[in-house]
């Protein structure tokens, strides 16, 4: 694997529009997320088409391929943030140039439909890409300190890091409306299965990462932790077929846990439903999953590297901790 240099303070971020538009966010939501990255002392500039916007709020591929060869080809630019995700990245994926990407190798970021591209450039190059948040996250106004201390942790360090959960979490509109936040505590981690397992991640959003089955864009699953979630459109018949096609590929024989991220309310998700999911899988029997872990589309959100390297021991407790980033 290959991994990018880490963010020093004075860096350059580059922000990129691979799926939607940045016209999508509000000129405040836009200006808070300037100057929280800038407070963190990184130097932020926006690549030339991430305001182009179509009849879905995002732009052609010639712009998205152009966007994105132009920050991995800058040398100034350290790391590239998503503005946001969509439902459209994978069209660019076949028009990319790995080569280009590969020998300039830097932080890329962004979660949701991101997932088909930060999984295809690990799986084409062997760059480990990062499942973290947007550009659009940086807008946050509370509730954002977690995001913040993992964002630091994975990609302004070297350091082996353990993944605590937050303390609370929510699943509001807070881009509606940033003073009055529902807050809930957080029930702290799901244990289905228990045991002991290290490897290498791969994943993110699960629809998503199924778009890349049957391409040369799908990651392997061998000797993998597999990392899932879904947003709330996916209820649980949906996540329980979307998993079910992952467990279908030859692959997955080889895949050594599974990690399941947050769900939304929208979801209607219950813990009698996920334990079901699972319980039938009889694929899933002897290895370790876990649920309820932060990451995906309800807040806060950490970051972590796809193509790096995590320990996972589930017992009564549970400890993640992330080795290779």
């Amino acid at each position: 694997m290959i991994i990018p240099p880490k963010l020093q303070p004075g860096d350059e971020i580059r922000i990129v529009a691979p799926s939607r538009s940045l016209t999508l966010l509000s000129d405040d939501l836009v200006k808070i997320a300037i100057a929280k990255l800038e407070a963190q002392g990184f130097k932020v500039t926006f690549s030339k088409n991430c305001k182009e916007s179509d009849m879905f709020i995002s732009s052609s591929i010639k712009s998205r391929v152009n966007d994105l060869h132009e920050a991995f080809r800058d040398k100034n630019v350290k790391a590239i943030l998503t503005v946001i995700g969509g439902f459209n990245v994978n069209q660019i994926l076949k028009y990319l140039d790995y080569e280009l990407i590969k020998n300039n190798p830097k932080i890329i970021c962004g979660y949701s439909d991101i997932t088909a591209l930060t999984n295809a450039i690990t799986a084409k190059t062997g760059l480990i890409t990062y499942y973290g948040p947007h550009f659009s996250n940086w807008g946050m106004k509370k509730e954002f300190d977690y995001t913040l201390e993992y964002f630091k942790k994975c990609l302004t360090s070297e350091e082996e890091f353990v993944i605590e959960q937050s303390p609370t979490w929510s699943d509001d509109a807070w881009y509606r409306d940033q003073e009055n936040r529902n807050l809930l505590p957080n029930k702290g981690y799901l244990i289905i299965n228990k045991g002991e397992a290290q490897g290498e991640i791969v994943g993110g959003n699960l629809c998503t990462l199924n778009l890349l089955q049957g391409t040369e864009f799908m990651p392997s699953l061998k000797n993998k932790i597999l990392f899932v979630e879904g947003d709330d459109i996916t209820k649980a018949p949906d996540f329980d077929r979307n998993l079910q096609s992952l467990i279908h590929l030859p692959d997955f024989k080889d895949v050594k846990a599974i990690v399941i991220g947050m769900f939304q309310k929208g979801s209607e998700m219950t813990e009698e439903k996920l334990r079901y999911i699972i319980a039938t899988k009889k694929e899933l029997a002897n290895i370790p999953v876990i649920a309820n872990v932060n990451f995906g589309h309800a807040n806060p959100i950490m970051t972590f590297p796809i193509g790096g390297t995590i320990n996972l021991k589930v017992d009564d407790k549970v400890e993640l901790r992330i080795l290779e980033h």
